[in-house]
């Protein structure tokens, strides 16, 4: 299970190091491969095990080409996804694309989502947690399967 928020370093060739906790977990899922992608509604990248993400894949690219929302999406999530790996310092390289999509700096936001990873600049992070935060207390956010939820 990926999940948590880490505060990380970018280094000057781009990469990032793997928090120590998910170092023997990507090992055992993943072999240590990775697929990189951006994410279509927000400035962050979608990091995914591969297993998990040919699942994906297969599922985009089954939709109709010629539904243009459709057509959109293939030509994002699979024209950015870039292979990668955790070389055997437990460090990730963010291709150059990848990295100015999501107007990555030195500082860097993982974040665990269950399945997948997503990987923030600290500022625009930053400025969307404090949006979600502030939209929380908003009964128009609550739909009614958020509802069925108790924490």
């Amino acid at each position: 299970m990926l999940r948590g928020v880490h505060s990380l370093a970018l280094d000057v060739k781009g990469r990032i190091a793997m928090p120590s906790k998910y170092r023997s977990l990507l090992e055992q899922l993943a072999n240590n491969q990775l697929v990189i992608t951006i994410d279509t509604e927000s400035k962050c990248l979608l990091i995914y095990p591969l297993a998990e993400w040919d699942l994906i894949q297969e599922k985009i690219s089954a939709l109709s080409s010629f539904n243009k929302a459709a057509r959109r999406i293939q030509r994002l999530l699979i024209g950015y996804a870039t292979d990668a790996d955790v070389d055997t310092a437990g460090r990730l390289l963010i291709a150059g694309p990848l990295r100015e999509y999501a107007q990555l700096d030195k500082k860097v936001v993982l974040l665990g989502q269950g399945n997948k990873f997503e990987l923030w600049s600290e500022l625009l992070w930053n400025e969307a947690r404090d949006e979600y935060i502030a939209a929380a207390g908003s009964d128009s956010a609550m739909t009614a399967e958020l509802e069925q939820i108790s924490l």
